[in-house]
């Protein structure tokens, strides 16, 4: 028997015309123990509904209209919380797209964990405590202890999914649903954390189910794939073979549409929008953006039929053969001319905040004496691993964090203080989108208040503008009046992007804005980042995880670890041929759906035996040697720098195959 079995689920939505639209459209799915399952598709496709109501979860204003979802054979739609409590957070557990709305942030991390092992068991204090540490360091957390005690405004992004897959796996769960399991995290803890999943998967027989925007983690954690779009499946069958070739003209465009680091192109995105619940009538939902669309294709919908042993696809005419990866040089011409925003040798320290927090011991720095410049018209891609002080950089810039040395040269910065043309001409879009939306206010709101306190538009303007910038960021009209609880994660994250740009403004502050966001909308995003760039002169800073969009999209490369610049070049020859082992590992960890079977470097933590190295990087270095222990490396290169002994010709530098 299947441990999760969905049977003709159907989740609809109350329409204009009070007649109910489906969501989620006769769903059939199967997962035993021990076995793997993708979903993927773009935001809108009904994914994270499907996953919440395998949990018995159904989202305001939307109904069960029929069918059912079971987890080791009790129904769970339809019942009550009560009845659920013992089954969710411990033999089911969810890991959520945003780890904010799974931590309560009045709560110590340690505490909130200690909770769910008191739920979900009967173990003495000690005992929980122990286990605290021991979640935390599985997941890869530096110094478990210390951070057990830290509140989650105290932790980065990546941190913070962590603590939340943590708390999942204190239930000691037999079914894992992984809702953008690695959003948020670097490429090395990615792979860790699906190592472990993995690992999970095969010594307990934990079930996994894993909704993803990132292929090449599907391709990485899971046996079998199924393709959503429109709110039902298109295509299912092994990853592999999916992969390789899929049959639907749909999963087609949407594995092409994945960045590749080896060619540094930014794929073309999908054309036209995903199909909105009332735009699906009829035929094959797909058939509007498909350009192999025919007449039958937009009478009737097909319907899911085997086309090979265990590989199932809906469409008429379903496609065999090679994928075509064609691509533009999303980067641009390269920008010249006076830096618009300049880091000279910026330190940020952290202070525990409160009365306390003054006996609590020295400041911590966090980034130490970097410094930066960004021309009008470039891209600067800031890299490196979750908690090596990227976001900080970022918000250090944007004035909402104190540097505690060095200088920041900015537009609009004339003294100490912030001035009104300062905050516009200096824009951040958050990782987060729900941290930076007012859940009260309406989309048009939303993007109107950069438009009314900036420009002092008139309504007509201002909802012209917001038409306009909604259009960019492949937004329907509509969504013009509705509330950020009513988009997904996807487009809430569009929606802050829009926002961003309605200032006009001159620096643009990136972070980790495509991380929820489906690689078709990323190719689109980041086009429009391009785009705005070279049309206004814009300068953009660029934090993300996802090196293959970094390296489409960025004119240079910098990489941090923990706190100081090691690496920076053109972002051609950083990834081709980095010259630091840090950089080398972050390129040798990115996942890609053809990639699955190169060799990999994964990274220890600290190994304990070298005290207050002279290079921070040498306890974790497979290369390292005497004198990276006792002497600081300094600079060496030229246009392509890094801060490392073995750069300096004692090693050959090797191009990186990936």
């Amino acid at each position: 028997m299947s441990l999760i079995d969905v049977s003709g689920l159907t989740i609809g939505i109350r329409g204009p015309d009070d007649n109910i639209l489906p969501v989620v459209d006769a769903v059939d799915i199967s997962v035993g123990e021990g076995e793997s399952l993708g979903i993927a598709g773009e935001s809108g496709s009904g994914k994270s509904t499907l996953l919440l109501a395998m949990m018995g979860l159904v989202k305001t204003g939307l109904h069960h209209l029929k069918g059912q979802s079971r987890f080791d054979g009790l129904p769970m739609l339809g019942r009550n919380d009560e009845d659920l409590n013992g089954i969710r957070g411990g033999r089911l557990a969810l890991i959520p797209q945003n780890a904010g709305t799974a931590l309560t942030p009045s709560m110590r991390i340690g505490r909130q964990i200690e909770e769910s092992l008191r739920l979900h068991g009967n173990l003495t204090a000690e005992v929980r405590n122990r286990r605290i540490v021991d979640l935390l360091a599985r997941v890869q957390l530096p110094d478990p202890v210390e951070l057990a005690q830290r509140y989650p405004h105290q932790l980065s992004g990546g941190q913070l999914q962590r603590v939340a897959i943590a708390m999942a796996l204190a239930g000691e769960p037999k079914a894992l649903l992984l809702d953008e399991p690695t959003t948020g995290l670097d490429v090395t803890t990615q792979l860790g954390i699906l190592d472990l999943l993995a690992d999970l998967r095969r010594s307990e027989g934990v079930a996994l189910i894993c909704v993803s925007h990132d292929l090449g983690v599907i391709a990485h954690l899971c046996h079998r794939l199924a393709v959503m779009y429109a709110g039902s499946i298109v295509e299912s069958g092994a990853t592999a073979e999916i992969l390789a070739a899929p049959r639907h003209p749909y999963a087609r465009a949407l594995i092409a549409s994945i960045p590749r680091i080896a060619n540094g192109l930014l794929p073309q995105s999908i054309p036209g929008r995903p199909a909105a619940a009332a735009d699906r009538a009829g035929g094959c939902n797909f058939a509007p953006r498909c350009v192999a669309a025919r007449e039958a294709c937009r009478a009737s919908a097909p319907a899911l039929q085997p086309v090979a042993e265990g590989h199932q696809v809906a469409c008429f005419f379903p496609t065999a053969g090679p994928l075509s990866l064609d691509g533009t040089n999303a980067a641009g011409p390269e920008a010249t001319g006076t830096p618009v925003l300049r880091l000279v040798d910026v330190s940020v320290s952290y202070q525990r905040p409160g009365f306390f927090g003054r006996f609590s011991g020295p400041p911590r720095q966090t980034v130490s004496k970097v410094s930066l410049s960004v021309a009008r018209g470039e891209v600067l891609g800031l890299v490196g691993e979750s908690g090596s002080g990227k976001s900080t950089v970022l918000r250090a810039i944007a004035g909402l964090w104190p540097i505690s040395g060095g200088e920041i040269v900015k537009p609009g910065s004339t003294g100490p203080g912030h001035s009104p043309e300062s905050r516009r001409a200096v824009q951040l879009i958050f990782q987060n989108p729900d941290a930076s939306l007012n859940p009260r206010h309406t989309i048009e709101e939303i993007i109107a208040q950069p438009l009314r306190l900036y420009f002092d538009m008139k309504p007509v303007e201002i909802r012209d503008t917001a038409l306009r910038l909604l259009a960019d960021v492949n937004l329907d009209p509509r969504y013009l009046a509705r509330y950020p609880g009513q988009l997904s994660g996807g487009e809430r994250q569009r929606v802050a992007i829009a926002r961003a740009f309605a200032a006009k403004p001159e620096v643009l502050l990136c972070d980790e804005i495509t991380s929820a966001l489906d690689v078709s909308v990323q190719a689109s995003v980041l086009r429009l980042i391009r785009d705005l760039g070279i049309a206004r002169g814009v300068a953009t800073l660029l934090v993300s995880h996802d090196l293959a969009a970094v390296r489409a999209l960025s004119h240079r490369i910098a990489v941090l670890y923990r706190g100081e610049l090691v690496e920076v070049g053109p972002a051609a020859d950083v990834c081709a041929a980095p010259m630091h082992p840090y950089t080398k590992a972050l390129l040798a960890a990115v996942l890609e759906p053809e990639a699955g079977g190169l060799h990999r470097i994964r990274l220890a933590p600290d190994r304990g035996d070298i005290q207050n190295p002279a290079c921070a990087f040498a306890p974790r270095c497979p290369d390292c040697r005497e004198i990276c222990v006792v002497t600081r490396p300094e600079w060496q290169g030229a246009e392509h720098q890094a801060r490392c002994h073995l750069a300096d010709g004692q090693r050959p530098r090797s191009r990186l195959s990936v």
